[in-house]
């Protein structure tokens, strides 16, 4: 087993094609491409379009490699329009739907809405209780009772020790650090993400990270230190994190994810990354 693993936002990204993609590369290969270099990666599409269909689960299921962990959010009908309410049948069809890909599934990411706060634990806790127990889960929360230290966020962290399921971490202080200042890609991004504080806590085996750069590198490194000896910890706790990087579009969030990584890797000693498609093709001209 992988002792971290490393992934972006998406896979099917145009703007990495002369970086992590060859230039000329086909969306029909964009998976495999990827998963040479990263082995993990956000299911953001599912969180927006709900179940995939089957045989495009069946096209991943061939493409990714054993070592490969998918990462999808619960579908947004499922969780901020039902809340968390009734959604028995609907939730066991969307798993059922992932089958191929049991055993290349990360934790699924339950992102709750901005006003899901403490009164709506109990519907979390019977999410959890009837979760499949081979299916890892993370959860992440977005309302300001879980960032004060107290009853809400106490009752939370409980709820998911007890079920072993980890709290997804968000980290914005980088994106947040500076004005966008007129840039776009700053002001869009600021915009888009909840400006949430940052608990470090692993509730259970799998701690996820999701990091949000900033254009500037050095803020990205002064942000990233303290995680190296965090994730360091975890691993050598026996624990598998997940790294998810973006950056404010996410056109540089490959090379980033490598910067970081290697930054990690020299306190861990893991193992290099291989390198980007579209940069080996260059050497050879």
């Amino acid at each position: 087993m992988a002792a971290l693993h490393l992934g972006l936002a998406m896979w099917a990204n145009a703007d990495w094609r002369g970086s992590l993609y060859p230039p000329h590369g086909g969306q029909e290969s964009r998976l495999a491409d990827y998963a040479r270099v990263f082995d993990a990666v956000e299911g953001n599409t599912t969180f927006y379009s709900g179940a995939p269909k089957a045989e495009t689960v069946a096209s991943w299921a061939r493409q990714a490699p054993a070592g490969f962990r998918f990462c999808f959010k619960l579908p947004a009908t499922l969780t901020h329009e039902r809340r968390l309410s009734d959604i028995d049948a609907e939730l066991d069809i969307f798993l059922s739907r992932l089958t191929p890909l049991h055993d290349r599934l990360g934790p699924i990411m339950v992102q709750l809405p901005r006003d899901f706060g403490a009164r709506e634990l109990p519907q979390l806790d019977r999410l959890l209780t009837r979760w499949p127990t081979e299916i890892p889960c993370a959860v992440e929360v977005r309302h300001s009772d879980f960032f004060h230290k107290g009853a809400a966020e106490v009752a939370l962290n409980r709820l998911l020790i007890t079920h072993g399921v980890d709290r997804v971490m968000l980290d914005v202080r980088p994106l947040f650090s500076t004005p966008a200042d007129g840039d776009p890609r700053l002001a869009k991004a600021q915009n888009e993400k909840p400006k949430c504080p940052l608990h470090v806590i692993s509730t259970g085996n799998y701690p996820l990270v999701r990091f949000i750069g900033h254009l500037d590198e050095r803020i990205n490194d002064a942000y990233f230190a303290p995680w190296c000896q965090r994730l360091a910890l975890w691993i050598n706790q026996g624990k598998t994190p997940f790294l998810f990087v973006h950056t404010p579009d996410n056109r540089q969030a490959p090379q980033l994810a490598r910067r970081l990584y290697e930054r990690l890797a020299r306190q861990c000693r893991l193992p290099s990354l291989a390198p980007f498609s579209g940069d080996a093709q260059s050497l050879l001209f």
